[in-house]
């Protein structure tokens, strides 16, 4: 089960005890305690509302199939990359140890048999009705004809006839197989599928057709993915919707850190009236605002030390790697800023210029995360490395060479962006910020908000992050919806409200 499931089934409780009966006691139960020993920050000390609860080993392991399928179903509709992946068992396994040794005994029985005279053919028969189900199940129903035939050739009583005669002919079968399989595999496996027709001893022949074949139930179960994504969405936002209901009437507490998440947002709107991002027209205190602005916190969250919400636990991986995503972006267009407001008009308008420029940033920030990372090695290094560059191209376009003073200031400036509070570090991190708060409140009316000033350099970069953005934020409206409506609705009002005693 993933990190994420293993913190949703212990109900995101670092103290949570679980205490076991004797494994031949009747009906073991486990103790499970919530966390009314770490009250909420806003609570004081309030008293949990849910008092302890004694819950069965079962429902315990109910639950975590409930989440880890949970799990599944998100990336699914999340992830528009997901894809089936071949089973791999680790090396060295004791698990992939047996099956080898299990896959090479039948392999080694099916060659004695093939070898022996009379020949016979107890496992080529399973190994052909096990073919004959795998290239069925492979059809669509508007393959009548393909059906008609592998049932024809696969009979599987006239084979066993064939070979109680002595008249079975195991390589005819086998051509046909794999003309069979050529017509139904995708075209990625087409050179597969030559392969098998230049193997020439019988056993090797079927293995790999059974290697092939494996391949082709992915290939098909991926197909089936592509094509049914668009009519699952109402579907998994039900079925997300009604496993967190479950897990919620099994642990009250499991939106505490949600609530807190959501409370922490309106409270920053009031103080400062943004989100992160340095607007001049701050988002005013509706459930729509409030939500849109902590879904932007979430890029920003500290994860070692603030536990995230709950509903968006599923995500947090995906979060952090936009925010790194966000970070690159932010410095990139920092550095691209500083270059064209230094060189002036000289450059502005060459062609490839700025892709160029852009290649040597990148290359220099791409182990941006990396713990050995060193931000102020790298500015100083593509200080030096964009001086070169814009000399060489002032040359060649017959302008006044790159003076030295200039080289300094660009130096200077570009490694000064090594500051967080930078001047030119905050004004394209607001802006990035924006365009993304922007593109989820307009998301729901198809039309991209206009691009902040200083962004085309990376237009195409802010936005693709902005479209993943939003698709995923979306989707969790969609699921949680019921859950935020509420809690928004007793912090808003809680907030107009006026205070007790007064």
């Amino acid at each position: 089960m993933s990190k994420e499931a293993d913190r949703l089934e212990g109900a995101e409780d670092e103290e949570s005890k679980e205490e076991e009966r004797r494994p031949d006691a009747p009906e073991a139960t486990v103790s499970k305690r919530g966390r009314a020993t770490t009250p909420s920050p806003r609570r004081g000390d309030t008293p949990q509302a849910s008092p302890p609860r004694f819950v069965s080993v079962e429902e315990l392991m109910e639950t975590a199939k409930g989440v880890t399928n949970m799990a599944l179903a998100h990336e699914i509709m999340v992830n528009q990359d997901f894809q089936v992946k071949p089973a791999v068992l680790p090396e060295g396994s004791l698990e992939r140890q047996v099956k080898e040794i299990m896959h090479k005994a039948f392999w080694d029985c099916l060659e004695a048999q093939l070898m022996e005279e009379p020949q016979t053919y107890g496992h080529a028969i399973k190994l052909l009705a096990e073919i004959r189900e795998t290239l069925l199940s492979f059809l669509l129903p508007g393959h009548g004809r393909l059906r008609s035939r592998i049932e024809e050739v696969l009979d599987l009583p006239l084979i066993q006839q064939q070979a109680e005669n002595g008249a079975l002919d195991i390589g005819k079968l086998s051509q046909f197989i794999v003309g069979m399989m050529g017509s139904l595999c995708a075209p990625c496996r087409d050179g597969d599928i030559s392969k098998l027709k230049e193997v020439p001893d019988m056993v090797p022949l079927l293995k790999a057709i059974f290697s092939v074949l494996d391949l082709m139930k992915v290939d098909m179960a991926n197909f089936a993915l592509t094509s049914i994504r668009p009519h699952l969405m109402q579907q998994s936002v039900e079925y997300e919707r009604s496993k967190f209901q479950g897990f919620l009437e099994k642990h009250p507490n499991a939106l505490d850190y949600t609530e807190k998440w959501l409370e922490d947002t309106v409270r920053c709107l009031r103080e400062d009236g943004s989100c992160g991002a340095a607007s001049s027209d701050p988002p005013s205190l509706l459930a729509a605002n409030v939500h849109n602005c902590a879904y932007l916190r979430l890029l920003s969250w500290d994860h070692a030390s603030d536990p995230f919400p709950e509903t968006v636990l599923m995500d947090q991986a995906r979060f952090q790697e936009m925010h790194r995503e966000e970070e690159q972006l932010v410095v990139l267009s920092s550095v691209l800023l500083i270059v064209y407001t230094t060189t002036g008009e000289a450059i502005s308008g060459l062609p490839g210029l700025i892709e160029k420029l852009k290649g040597v940033v990148n290359a220099m920030l791409a182990d941006m995360h990396a713990p050995s990372f060193s931000l102020q090695e790298a500015l100083a290094t593509i200080g030096e490395k964009l001086c070169v560059e814009l000399s060489q191209c002032l040359s060649q376009h017959g302008y006044s060479p790159f003076a030295a003073d200039r080289k300094g200031t660009l130096r200077g400036q570009i490694s000064a962006i090594v500051q967080p509070d930078n001047t030119v570090r905050k004004l394209m991190e607001s802006r990035v910020q924006n365009y993304l708060l922007a593109s989820l409140m307009s998301s729901q009316h198809k039309t991209p908000p206009p691009l902040p000033g200083g962004l085309a350099p990376v237009a195409r970069e802010v936005k693709e992050l902005a479209v993943r953005f939003s698709r995923l934020i979306n989707f969790n409206k969609l699921v949680f919806s019921p859950f935020y409506q509420k809690i928004l609705q007793k912090l808003l009002t809680a907030e107009e409200s006026p205070s007790a005693g007064t």
